[in-house]
């Protein structure tokens, strides 16, 4: 008697060690973006876009653009595109343009993440004694809803027919979502994880070089709200994993506050990478500051136990496709219009550097 007792507490034990853990999954890897697609006008054999994210925000713009003018609001999450944004004190013209992202290449015989790319962070802080910040985003607010497609070496995006075939849970995910990885059971995103109820933790891998200054993660939930989580600080050298823990997290179902909400139209509960915050105290050295990021990891609680439906709800209503169709609107008016200056800023150019010789 006493074997098949010992047996059963065992497997009690095992239940509710199954309730305290939560899903792991890679919001964002960095050494997913690479560019590898469309090659600069400019600087021959450099390639400019991301396939695996390529977003054309021309198919909702307005009849007053021309052609060209709408070719370049087809743009990726390639490292090169992302924001770095300096708080309004520190935002001078020269500090701004010393301000940027570059695609970072970790050598071969690296002791971690040999042969990935990581994205590299330059911020030209002041100089002065006093508190500023630098926001590192992407260059468009990451989709939730872009369903997957073929992108080809232009940059021209296919939409893909629904196709269950043997392996539906990656059928079901949108294109920024990722793939599942059946083996290790994680999924790896492209910015934005669904199906998230409570996030446990979250851990970021960072390469610092003895800043002394704090790195905070961004997310945005599905009501469009952010959610800024400080990480830690920077002043060490090498690879680390900077983790948050949820303080709040009850572990112990029995004192969670238990609540239904509904499903569709409500969007399943996502969150989504929003950016990076780095803050440089005012007692901190200024001037230039480096740091190169890996990616980006969470541990949630699902926020529904089976997200599979027997009746596509959205198929039937189209409610969540009209507001997201609504959203990329937005978007291609606030990105859109300032790729479209960009682009006619650059033209007005002038790339010589020097002055013609005068004819004798």
């Amino acid at each position: 008697m006493r074997r098949p007792l010992a047996l059963i507490v065992a497997a009690l034990l095992i239940a509710s060690a199954s309730v305290a853990f939560a899903d792991e999954a890679v919001l964002i890897d960095f050494s997913l973006l690479g560019a590898d697609i469309i090659e600069d006008p400019i600087q021959k054999g450099m390639m400019t876009q991301n396939r695996a994210t390529m977003m054309d925000f021309s198919t909702v713009a307005g009849a007053s653009y021309t052609d060209e003018q709408k070719k370049q609001m087809a743009i990726s999450l390639a490292i090169p595109n992302w924001d770095v944004i300096l708080a309004s004190s520190s935002r001078t013209g020269e500090r701004q343009a010393l301000s940027y992202t570059r695609e970072a290449q970790i050598a071969q015989d690296a002791k971690q993440y040999a042969g990935a790319k990581a994205l590299g962070v330059r911020v030209s802080f002041p100089l002065e004694p006093f508190n500023s910040w630098a926001r590192i985003q992407p260059p468009f607010d990451v989709p939730a809803f872009e369903p997957k497609a073929d992108i080809d070496d232009s940059g021209a995006i296919v939409p893909k027919a629904d196709a269950q075939g043997s392996d539906p849970v990656n059928a079901r995910l949108s294109r920024f979502e990722g793939s599942y990885n059946a083996d290790t059971k994680i999924v790896t995103a492209l910015g934005v994880v669904k199906n998230v109820g409570v996030i446990k933790s979250i851990a970021v891998n960072v390469k610092g070089l003895n800043f002394p200054h704090g790195l905070s993660i961004i997310l945005k939930d599905n009501d469009a709200e952010e959610h800024v989580m400080f990480m830690g600080y920077l002043n060490f050298d090498g690879w680390r994993e900077l983790r948050w823990d949820n303080p709040q997290y009850i572990s112990d179902v029995r004192n969670r506050e238990l609540r239904i909400d509904p499903l569709y139209p409500r969007s399943t509960p996502f969150v989504k990478f929003a950016g990076f915050l780095v803050s440089r105290d005012a007692e901190a050295i200024g001037g230039d500051f480096i740091a190169y990021v890996k990616d980006v990891k969470i541990l949630y609680d699902k926020a529904v136990l089976e997200p599979v439906r027997d009746i596509d709800d959205e198929a039937i209503w189209g409610i969540v496709g009209q507001k997201e169709d609504d959203r990329k609107r937005l978007e291609s008016q606030r990105f859109g219009a300032s790729q479209v200056m960009r682009y006619i800023e650059r033209m007005k150019q002038e790339t010589k550097t020097g002055f013609s010789e005068e004819k004798k």
